[in-house]
C-alpha cells in the first residue's frame, strides 16, 4: 500500500483535555509530513492550527462534543465562531437523546445547524455525529438519514469518547440507509492500526479519525515493497 493511497482518508486528531500549544504545533508538522487530510483540534487551538498549517492541509474542530446535547443556539454561534477562527471542517455533536425519543426535531435542529452555515460560508464541511455505542440498528438508520436530509456532508459514526467506537457493521447500516445518495461517512474511536483502516475504507468510509495516524502510516512505511 503506497503512502499517498490512504493519507488523504486520515484526520490526525488531538482532542484531549491536557493538549497543549506544543501538542497541536506537533499535530500539525505531521499532518504536513504525512500529507493527512486535515488536523483536527479543540476549538481554543483552531487559530494556532490555521497559522501552523499555512494552507498545506485543512484544520477541522470538534464542537458540542461529544455529549451533542447543547442548545442549538450555543451550537450555531461555536460553528460561527469556529468558521470565523480557520476551522475548515466542523465534527459537530448531534443530539442523540433526540434521535431517541423525537426524530423530527433531531432534524430540524441539524437543518437550522446547516441553514445557518451556509449562509456564511458554502465551502465549509459539516459532518455530524451519530454515537452509535447508544443506539439500535433502527435508531442508527433513522439517523443517517437524518443527516442526509440536513444537507450536512458527512455521517461521522461515533465521537470516540462513546461507549464503543465505530464498527464495520455500523458503516454497513449506514451506507444501507443513506443508499446513492451523495454524502460521506467519516468513522472515530479506536482506529489504531493500518488493518483496521483498511478495513474501514474498504467498507465504505472516506475518512477515519484518529490521534494514531501517525503509527498507521508508519506501518505502512513497514507493509510497503521497496
Amino acid at each position: 500500500m503506497l503512502l499517498s493511497s490512504i493519507a488523504p482518508h486520515l484526520d490526525l486528531a488531538n482532542h484531549h483535555a491536557d493538549a497543549t500549544a506544543a501538542d497541536i504545533k506537533r499535530l500539525c508538522a505531521d499532518v504536513v509530513k504525512y500529507s493527512f487530510n486535515a488536523g483536527f483540534v479543540n476549538p481554543c487551538y483552531i487559530a494556532l492550527a490555521k497559522e501552523e498549517l499555512k494552507g498545506k492541509a485543512k484544520v477541522g474542530t470538534a464542537l458540542s462534543f461529544p455529549l451533542g446535547q447543547d442548545t442549538l443556539e450555543m451550537k450555531v454561534f461555536a460553528a460561527r465562531e469556529a468558521i470565523r477562527l480557520g476551522a475548515d471542517e466542523l465534527d459537530v455533536g448531534a443530539n442523540n437523546g433526540l434521535l431517541l425519543f423525537d426524530e423530527t426535531a433531531y432534524l430540524e435542529e441539524m437543518k437550522a445547524i446547516v441553514s445557518a452555515l451556509r449562509q456564511i460560508q458554502q465551502k465549509t464541511i459539516i459532518k455530524f455525529i451519530l454515537e452509535t455505542g447508544y443506539l439500535h440498528e433502527s435508531n442508527i438508520r433513522a439517523g443517517a438519514k437524518a443527516i442526509l436530509a440536513s444537507g450536512a456532508d458527512f455521517v461521522k459514526i461515533c465521537s470516540g469518547m462513546g461507549p464503543r467506537g465505530a464498527s464495520l457493521d455500523d458503516v454497513r447500516l449506514v451506507k444501507e440507509a443513506i443508499g446513492t445518495a451523495p454524502i460521506n461517512i467519516k468513522v472515530a474511536g479506536s482506529i489504531d492500526t493500518l488493518e483496521e483502516a483498511r478495513a474501514f475504507l474498504s467498507a465504505g468510509a472516506q475518512r477515519i479519525g484518529t490521534s494514531k495516524a501517525v503509527e498507521i502510516m508508519e506501518q505502512v512505511w513497514y507493509t510497503t515493497p521497496i
